[in-house]
């Protein structure tokens, strides 16, 4: 490829340094232009994306506890007993387990509230590290605000217990009312516990003994798991990498391999890929907003609601800017 060319100025009386300069300065700029042009528009078209940022490994994944409890210290906004059965169950059988018989008593407390306990549990936890969880209220509590949640069991869906959840709450909501109004901001019933679970059970997932992966798209594409494999086994030298379906790439470990499985599998993740996205529109009514692809192209087209007509339509128009000066600056031409 050529570079730009100038042609030599021929020396006339009306030319001067400062047109030549002005010339010179607008025929670089407008290469610069081109160059930028050229780069960002190859960029757009071929978008490049890690793997790591468009697929997850089997098995690595964060798993979902759940756990009945109950807050005390509600300072009279806790559950209705009468109202909510559970609660008084649920207390009695507390203070049972404390040596403290209660049964045949009438429990008019509200500073107690059954609540339900969350959790997610993140792959490769080991015991003893502590994780947050989220509390929700289940009777007819009116706040949570200075509750503190006793020791709660947070069971998996394999009914296994695999974290306790105990500790003062915080709330992002409050509720105030006096002797003619009121005013709620925010959910006053829902609480969150920075670290408030302790991990007793550690999941049974032995990364390093596998001798097969699965790499799952977060978008499923035909075109994409292809060139995914075709990555993987470019990297490895081998083939052994396929895609099963749209969502899924199959990796089977070659059997001489000798190395770290965590080391390949940092090594497949900072693979970058072309992704190949559908065509498509996104059109939020309530907003306004309007967000399309690269590889969107709209045609003539005409649409109608109510009485208002929209017509995209196409109308080549030449426009010719207007010379410098009297003198029009030299030509140039454009690389070949």
């Amino acid at each position: 490829m050529r570079g730009w060319h100038v042609p030599r100025y021929r020396k006339r009386v009306h030319e001067t340094p400062l047109r030549i300069a002005f010339t010179m300065s607008l025929v670089s700029s407008l290469r610069l232009f081109v160059l930028m042009t050229a780069t960002l528009a190859a960029t757009a078209a071929w978008p490049a994306s890690r793997i790591k940022d468009i697929d997850d490994f089997e098995g690595i994944r964060e798993n979902q506890l759940i756990g009945y409890g109950l807050v005390v210290d509600l300072q009279g906004t806790g559950d209705t007993l009468n109202n909510s059965p559970f609660t008084k169950q649920s207390l009695q059988a507390m203070l049972e387990r404390l040596d403290v018989n209660i049964r045949g008593t009438d429990l008019k407390t509200q500073n107690v509230a059954a609540v339900m306990v969350t959790a997610n549990l993140p792959a490769f936890t080991t015991q003893g590290t502590r994780i947050d969880v989220t509390v929700s209220a289940m009777g007819d509590a009116d706040s949570l605000q200075g509750g503190t949640l006793l020791v709660t069991p947070l069971i998996g869906a394999d009914g296994e217990v695999y974290a306790i959840a105990q500790g003062p709450l915080a709330i992002g909501g409050f509720s105030a009312q006096g002797a003619a109004a009121s005013i709620t901001q925010g959910v006053p019933t829902l609480g969150r516990i920075s670290n408030g679970a302790v991990v007793e059970r550690e999941l049974k997932f032995r990364l390093a003994s596998m001798t097969s992966l699965r790499l799952q798209l977060r978008n499923p594409d035909l075109t994409t798991a292809r060139r995914i494999a075709l990555a993987v086994n470019k990297l490895i030298g081998l083939p052994t990498a396929e895609p099963t379906d749209p969502a899924t790439v199959r990796l089977t470990l070659p059997r001489d391999f000798d190395g770290n499985i965590v080391d390949l599998m940092t090594d497949i993740e900072q693979l970058r890929i072309e992704l190949d996205l559908p065509a498509k529109i996104v059109i939020d009514e309530k907003s306004g907003i309007i967000v399309m692809g690269q590889n969107v192209k709209v045609s003539t087209v005409a649409v109608a609601q109510g009485n208002l007509t929209v017509t995209i339509a196409e109308s080549p128009i030449v426009s010719q800017p207007q010379p410098f000066g009297e003198d029009q600056p030299p030509s140039y031409r454009a690389p070949t």
